[in-house]
């Protein structure tokens, strides 16, 4: 292990000299009841601020998930009749654990994210706090009795979950689809996605010495292996955060045997900013999730309506920040702002980018392709634009952002609500009472006031529309991840 630091600056001075070969000490292998996983098939992890190999990761076939589904399946019953307690400390112990290699998991997210450090910093202090955060959660049994009628309402634990994290945010997704699962009783196998599968198989090593065999297991492979899990007869549960349209084919692959479904898919923000907003509040907010870090996060800011009274103030402090990043790679602390993560999301975001363009639009600051190695795009904002190009009528999850301006709130509500998203949205007002009026208004799972992409373990996150199925966080998300069950008696 690296010395551990948790300070992202002091994390710098923490790094390998040769990342890829220190990654290929770490011998990285897949996680199957405990042991070690080998496969003879391997596949390469891109480093994307060079578009050059940094790592091989291991290859599943379907032999390694039929051995991942018995051992978990296996594990099942010992581990559902375990003390909620007992449950309890062990996941207190991976916190543990992920807090003690928050450096080597820093360092590997940079490698295979392209991120720069303190980002990847940040998410694994996030991660520590989502696991100790969902671990203190209870799901007390529900009286429902009646004058002679004896009725609780349990939660059992379902068996078998899979789980599907997303390349975007692969450690703090990863690890509360395993508190979530782990707390309530089921055993759980974890598919990364292939961009960024090195952190997963790393998280799988760590739990082989606090959870029995069986009970987590981490398998990496491509497509293949995330739908036939979505169809095994044996999994009662996808938890899969990801794309709207890969969302709509796990839902079809797991009708067949109506398994439980925990989506958490696309988003298409709109943030509302009125003439009284704070607006140096709202530009580093925008800059931080829509821009820097490339805009890879669900729940960023992707179209921001803002009343012409102000609309210009609004441009100038965004185009500051914006223009102020210094794009480079992962391990320089100079760098702001790294690439996109891989090269079919670069390739479409630039797409939306022409399109908009040809549409109309008008570049306010970036759009210039750059002439170096790397999936970089500086933050990019763009206006002018007609409420139907594909910038802002599609989730873009680049560092692209429309700006469209308003005089009408009403008419800023109605274009906000003109899609087929509905993860988040946000009101910007000096007057708070009227933004959450306003903010009630949104067709939306979460509604911000003041704040956007503000999401903590301790709160439940919804879903409305095409963003998603079911809901996650807090002991709305364990329930999730448990079937009901009433014990009626007459007395």
């Amino acid at each position: 292990m690296l010395p551990n630091v948790t300070d992202p600056e002091a994390a710098y001075t923490q790094i390998p000299d040769d990342p890829g070969t220190w990654l290929a000490t770490l011998n990285l292998q897949m996680t199957i009841n405990g042991l070690d996983a080998p496969s003879v098939q391997r596949s390469i992890v891109i480093y994307p601020g060079t578009e050059l190999p940094i790592a091989t990761y291991p290859e599943a076939g379907p032999a390694h998930l039929e051995l991942a589904v018995k051992a978990a399946t296996d594990a099942f019953p010992a581990w559902a009749a375990e003390a909620w307690q007992s449950r309890r400390a062990a996941l207190e112990r991976f916190a543990d654990q992920l807090q003690a290699a928050h450096q080597d998991l820093a360092v590997i997210l940079a490698c295979e994210s392209g991120r720069p450090l303190r980002l990847t910093h940040n998410e694994m202090t996030y991660s520590v706090q989502y696991v100790r955060i969902l671990a203190s959660l209870d799901l007390p049994n529900q009286d429902l009795s009646r004058p002679g009628l004896k009725a609780v309402m349990k939660r059992k634990a379902l068996g078998v979950v899979g789980a599907i994290a997303p390349w975007n945010a692969p450690v703090v997704l990863a690890v509360a689809k395993i508190a979530n699962a782990l707390l309530v009783g089921d055993t759980l196998i974890l598919r990364p996605s292939p961009f960024t599968p090195l952190s997963a198989l790393y998280l799988g090593m760590l739990g082989r010495d606090i959870f029995p065999p069986g009970v987590f297991n981490v398998i990496t492979g491509d497509a293949s292996i995330g739908a036939a899990m979505t169809a095994h007869p044996k999994i009662a549960k996808i938890s899969f955060t990801g794309s709207t349209a890969t969302g709509k084919k796990i839902a079809i692959a797991a009708a067949p045997t109506l398994k439980k479904l925990t989506l958490e898919l696309g988003g298409n923000d709109p943030a509302i900013v009125l003439p009284d907003a704070n607006i140096s509040a709202l530009a580093q907010t925008v800059f931080a999730i829509a821009l820097r870090n490339c805009g890879h996060f669900c729940a960023a800011i992707k179209r921001l309506y803002v009343h012409e009274d102000i609309y210009e103030e609004v441009c100038e402090a965004i185009i500051e920040l914006a223009e102020s990043a210094v794009l480079g790679t992962s391990f320089d602390p100079k760098t702001t702002m790294g690439p996109l993560q891989n090269r079919p999301q670069f390739e479409r975001v630039w797409s939306l980018f022409d399109d908009a363009v040809a549409q109309g639009g008008r570049v306010l600051t970036g759009g210039a392709r750059m002439d170096r190695l790397g999936l970089f795009m500086p933050p990019t904002l763009i206006d002018g634009l007609n409420h139907d190009v594909r910038l802002i009528k599609e989730e873009q999850f680049g560092p692209v952002l429309p700006l469209i301006r308003f005089r009408d709130e009403n008419l800023a509500l109605q274009m906000a609500n003109d899609t087929s998203y509905g993860l988040g949205g946000s009101i910007w007002t000096g007057d708070v009472p009227r933004g959450i009026a306003l903010a009630d208004r949104l067709e939306v799972g979460t509604a911000w006031v003041n704040q956007h992409g503000a999401f903590t373990a301790a709160l439940p996150m919804a879903f409305a529309k095409e963003s998603g199925v079911g809901i996650d966080y807090a002991e709305y998300g364990l329930a999730e991840h448990a079937r009901p069950m009433l014990v009626n008696a007459r007395v």
